[in-house]
């Protein structure tokens, strides 16, 4: 099997998910793949027509994102793109960067030399659950499999960890802050490729969702988000998985949680030959992937074990890692991530996370691999890894080696 090597990883500003005032609600999905698909040819030199599949997470592939939209987008890019299939991929949050992985494994089977993947997702065209399922809208559906909420399974999982409203609060402030000064100092410039509409002005080239001035003072105002009357049905359904619960307390806030907001990612991937080919130059390596189950009312853990299943094939141990991006879905993740593994927080999501700058479901996979190779060239440090909780009980990790 041959190596399977990241040659570029690019983004779009995350823009505010709010119909009407979001900077990126007038930009339909469509468009911020194009501009994707354009910033990858310019940047790379390369001719479109030497990819073979264009892989794109789209949570949500309803409306303005149904049918197959990264094909659609290649019939509507720039030239030479029209020559690239595409396939739309559903693993809920993990859909970004299951794209890069299911690329590395179809380069690494040796049919294929070259492929870009990775995620879009407009929340503020569609909103959160517009592509339904009967897993939340079917009561017969999730009282079967006991499904709560992923805001209830985050304070579920702050229960059981024992992590109190000011821990949360605090590595959320934490976010902010990191997301904040990485922006200022422009750690985020490499990957990041503004969006221009039709005429070419500049309709966002910055992360919007940022909040820098965010205090623990200010964020122990906020109530908590997941609390109310919905709370007593999801605690008697969390109990029949989870009897040692007497008592939940909702603790996570708009503040601690991830932000809703509009984005898209790509990354481009390929083998030996293709990098002496056409010339391209290789920042990386991937070294394993992981993805698994868990139990699927609590269903945020699975970080732990994609990790651990990751390194396994790569060869590495935990403590070989040098940087983390774990994604922030809320607060409660990355600490338990944290606790669980024995990972230093200094390691983790140093330059913030989707908290601070927003989790663009289909999209944040490749996002924060993007944002993770580019803080292991800065740092000059070896290997990484990038990872997030999936809805349903699922977990998904990639291990790679910076060039």
């Amino acid at each position: 099997m041959t190596d399977t090597l990241i040659f570029d990883a690019i983004r779009t500003p995350r823009g505010k998910g709010k119909a009407g005032s979001g900077a990126l609600y007038e930009t339909k999905p469509i468009d911020l793949v194009v501009t994707l698909l354009n910033a990858l040819s310019q940047r790379n030199q390369l001719d479109p027509a030497q990819v073979n599949d264009l892989i794109m997470g789209v949570s949500s592939a309803v409306g303005d994102q149904g049918s197959c939209l990264p094909r659609i987008a290649a019939l509507c890019g720039a030239k030479g793109w029209e020559h690239v299939p595409g396939i739309a991929l559903q693993r809920f949050c993990g859909a970004g960067l299951e794209a890069v992985n299911i690329a590395t494994e179809k380069l690494r089977s040796g049919w294929y030399n070259l492929i870009a993947a990775g995620g879009v997702e407009s929340m503020s065209r569609l909103g959160l659950g517009a592509s339904g399922g009967a897993w939340i809208y079917d009561p017969a559906t999730s009282l079967q499999i006991n499904y709560v909420p992923q805001g209830y399974s985050a304070d579920m999982l702050a229960a059981l960890s024992g992590f109190t409203r000011e821990q949360l609060d605090a590595f959320a402030v934490r976010s902010q802050q990191l997301a904040s000064e990485a922006s200022q100092k422009g750690h985020f410039k490499r990957s990041l490729v503004p969006v221009h509409d039709a005429s070419g002005l500049t309709v966002l080239d910055h992360d919007e969702y940022i909040r820098g001035d965010a205090t623990l003072e200010s964020l122990a105002k906020l109530k908590p988000a997941f609390g109310g009357p919905s709370a007593v049905a999801n605690h008697a359904v969390a109990r029949q998985r989870y009897p040692e619960l007497d008592h939940v307390q909702a603790l996570h806030t708009a503040g601690s949680s991830s932000g809703i907001v509009d984005g898209a990612a790509m990354v481009l991937v390929g083998n030996r030959q293709v990098e002496q080919d056409l010339g391209l130059q290789a920042r990386a390596r991937i070294l394993g992937t992981g993805l698994c189950t868990v139990e699927a009312t609590l269903m945020l853990t699975g970080p732990v074990p994609a990790t651990l299943q990751a390194l396994e094939r790569a060869g590495l141990s935990i403590d070989q890692i040098d940087l983390f991006e774990v994604n922030e879905a809320f607060a409660a993740v990355p600490l338990y991530f944290a606790k669980e593994l024995n990972v230093p927080l200094e390691k983790i999501n140093v330059n913030g996370g989707s908290i601070a700058m927003g989790h663009p479901i289909g999209a944040t996979g490749a996002m924060i691999l993007g944002t993770l190779l580019d803080e292991l060239e800065r740092r000059q440090l070896r290997y990484g890894v990038a990872t997030l909780c999936v809805a349903g009980g699922m977990g998904v990790a990639t291990v790679i080696e910076r060039i």
